[in-house]
């Protein structure tokens, strides 16, 4: 099976080149982007040394189909989709803010209100929460777009006060995202799955607002099983969970959490192809579409040739 771990293509009028943890993205001049998702996998921050067939394309086309399923909410970056793998979108200006959003006391959230904090990025929780437990209502927990490092929490006041975003258009980011989670919790409970908490990225192009990055994507997003969630919560028991929550549960039972000295697990064969295989669970599930693997051959000649194609066309 080819993956996709790292690119270096130089396509025409390419301005420059960046390689997140998973993603490769080349500007072309000042109006486009091609986004490469590659088959990397990071968990802690960590990008770990083996990349996992199908991946990219699984986390590119969960995408792809969610913004097209939101684009009557806000525009989105996408021109078009030229391959499983790729995106070529508008070129925004992104907010340094991530719009984080909060249906459940899971995660982050779970551990700070387990740890006695009643309030979290300026909103004030309510006692007698239990783990999983669902909010009265969704909240917003922005953390700031580091360029390195951790991502940090932030409130809505510090955000406008720091001048980060204005408060006109910080207010028009929280109503995309809480009306994009409402969306994306209903296509959910058609899946038989519960959208637990998520994060939403925009941007700005010839000065209007653009959702850009992944949406709904296991890698951005916690879901749950609807199917036994009341019962397991009033058992006090843990969720079935629908996210990569496993892969970094595995790196925890083998001693790797991400901390200095400690190393990362063997992946094997075996771990590789359990993990490609979840990927395409996930996948199958979430979107209710049969994946389609692509066709045999060399995999970097195949994107390079869909995505030439696609810019000539632009």
């Amino acid at each position: 099976m080819s993956t996709i771990k790292e690119t270096n293509f130089q396509f025409n009028n390419q301005t420059s080149f960046y390689r997140g943890k998973v993603r490769d993205v080349y500007s072309i001049g000042d109006d486009y982007l091609v986004m490469v998702a590659s088959d990397r996998i990071s968990a802690f921050d960590v990008v770990l040394p083996r990349a996992i067939p199908y991946k990219g394309q699984v986390l590119n086309q969960i995408a792809s189909k969610f913004l097209a399923a939101t684009k009557d909410i806000v525009p989105n970056w996408v021109v078009s989709v030229p391959d499983p793998n790729v995106t070529i979108g508008k070129q925004c200006e992104p907010f340094k803010v991530e719009m984080v959003i909060r249906g459940y006391v899971s995660g982050h959230l779970w551990r700070t209100y387990r740890d006695g904090g009643r309030e979290l990025c300026g909103v004030t929780l309510p006692e007698g929460l239990k783990e999983n437990d669902k909010l009265p209502t969704p909240i917003i927990t922005p953390t700031t777009k580091a360029a390195v490092g951790h991502d940090m929490d932030i409130s809505r006041e510090e955000i406008i006060r720091q001048g980060i975003v204005s408060e006109e258009e910080y207010s028009q980011l929280e109503k995309y995202a809480h009306a994009l989670y409402a969306r994306g919790t209903e296509i959910a409970a058609d899946r038989g799955l519960i959208l637990v908490d998520t994060k939403y990225e925009f941007g700005k192009h010839n000065g209007e607002i653009y959702l850009i990055d992944e949406i709904h994507t296991p890698d951005s997003s916690r879901y749950f099983y609807s199917e036994g969630y009341e019962a397991r919560q009033a058992n006090g028991e843990a969720q079935k969970q629908l996210s990569k929550e496993f892969v970094r549960q595995w790196l925890i039972e083998n001693g790797f959490q991400g901390k200095e000295g400690q190393e990362v697990p063997e992946m094997t064969d075996a771990i590789v192809n359990s993990i490609s295989e979840r990927y395409i669970e996930l996948f199958e599930h979430i979107t209710g579409d049969k994946f389609q693997y692509p066709a045999e051959g060399e995999v970097l000649n195949r994107v390079e040739k869909n995505v030439n194609e696609a810019l000539a066309q632009l």
